[in-house]
């Protein structure tokens, strides 16, 4: 027992069902807290969409703001940097998540989500693009992918990326408001989650390589909108959460090859209350570790793994745009055990992330940049 372990108390707000995905018919209460005993402070201010954030190894930030913009804040001075390629802003469309390369200190190298435009009056997609980060300027810009085709809706970009052990590239595109087409069709982009290695090319034991007709960066699929996505620090695989409709919003451990089930089976139902599907399971399809009703509308993912939270280490953080807050997931085995809630009412988180101090940092749309500090 360290002497911060009694650092977080919390009091009952509101029960909530749920089901874990091992045992998807049997229908549980968790108790949803609010953790007390921190300080959301202002790191720094901006009245966009800071919809991405990624560190470099000072400690410095790189934030991507929706509209096409991307800051590089460092000892209280931020600066835009030059060379971020157009952008197509529509709807939820627009500049989308950064990473950095897991060797970035000797090659330089961003990586980029973003809504693209193809042929003009045709719409955009989801573009994943790398550049070499000289000072503050992107230079060497290439396209490594690009969902096609070309759509005007302005649903369901997802967007999140994540870099595995093996420093291959993973990330996600959603159905793009296609619903009944994309994410079942491995033929085509929209709803999956892809793997390419660092330089574009397509790893050859990626699961549908061989396959003629397939998509062959593509890892898994049958997914609606991943926006959450973080690499696991003890088993290394990949877990993302994912928008459901009305009802539904899924955690999942991606692997290779599998359908997770998008629309054929859900938890959800349509926003008007209709039914989707009436099937929760059906053989061959993945079970979400966990799924919520009501939806939370996760925004992004991240694994605790600092010291400076001892109570809230090995939790998992989910940004509950819905609900305006942060949520902390605990599991055993993993099994969802406790929900709490952080920054309640201080706005819709969009990402979260650990920085290499160990803090954790929040992006609230439309304020800025947040970290929580712990009271001692």
């Amino acid at each position: 027992m360290t002497k911060n372990i009694s650092i977080y108390f919390t009091i009952l707000i509101i029960m909530f069902n749920f089901s874990c995905g091992q045992e998807p018919n049997d229908k549980n209460e968790i108790i949803v807290t609010e953790e007390l005993n921190y300080e959301m402070e202002l790191v720094f201010e901006n009245k966009g969409i800071i919809w991405g954030l990624e560190f470099l190894n000072d400690n410095s930030i790189l934030a991507t703001v929706k509209s096409g913009s991307i800051i590089h804040y460092k000892d209280g001075v931020k600066k835009e940097l030059k060379g971020v390629p157009e952008i197509y802003l529509r709807g939820q469309g627009g500049l989308l998540d950064i990473a950095i390369h897991p060797n970035f200190e000797k090659n330089k190298f961003i990586y980029l989500s973003y809504a693209s435009e193809g042929i003009e009056g045709k719409g955009g997609n989801t573009t994943i693009s790398r550049a070499i980060l000289n000072g503050d300027t992107l230079e060497e810009l290439e396209v490594l992918y690009k969902g096609t085709p070309d759509s005007r809706k302005g649903q369901h970009f997802g967007g999140r990326m994540e870099f595995d052990n093996e420093n291959y590239l993973f990330f996600s595109i959603g159905d793009r408001g296609n619903r009944n087409v994309n994410p079942q069709d491995i033929t085509i982009d929209g709803g999956k989650i892809y793997r390419i290695k660092d330089d574009g090319t397509i790893p050859k034991d990626n699961p549908f390589y061989n396959d003629g007709n397939a998509k062959k960066t593509i890892y898994s699929y049958g997914h609606r909108n991943p926006q959450g996505m973080f690499k696991h620090p003890e088993s290394g695989k990949i877990w993302t959460n994912e928008h459901g409709p009305r009802g539904g919003d899924e955690i999942n451990i991606i692997e290779k090859g599998k359908n997770y089930g998008w629309p054929k089976i859900t938890y959800g139902i349509n926003y008007s209350g209709t039914t989707i599907t009436k099937n929760k399971s059906l053989p061959n399809m993945e079970q979400p570790l966990y799924y919520w009703i009501p939806s939370i509308a996760p925004s992004s993912f991240e694994y605790i793994s600092s010291e400076i939270y001892p109570d809230w280490k090995g939790s998992l953080l989910a940004g509950a745009l819905v609900f305006k807050y942060v949520e902390r997931i605990v599991l055993e085995d993993d099994i969802v055990v406790s929900r709490s809630k952080i920054a309640e009412n201080l706005g819709r988180p969009r990402d979260i992330k650990q920085g290499p101090d160990g803090y954790i940092y929040v992006s609230i749309e439309n304020k800025g940049v947040y970290k929580i500090m712990p009271n001692k």
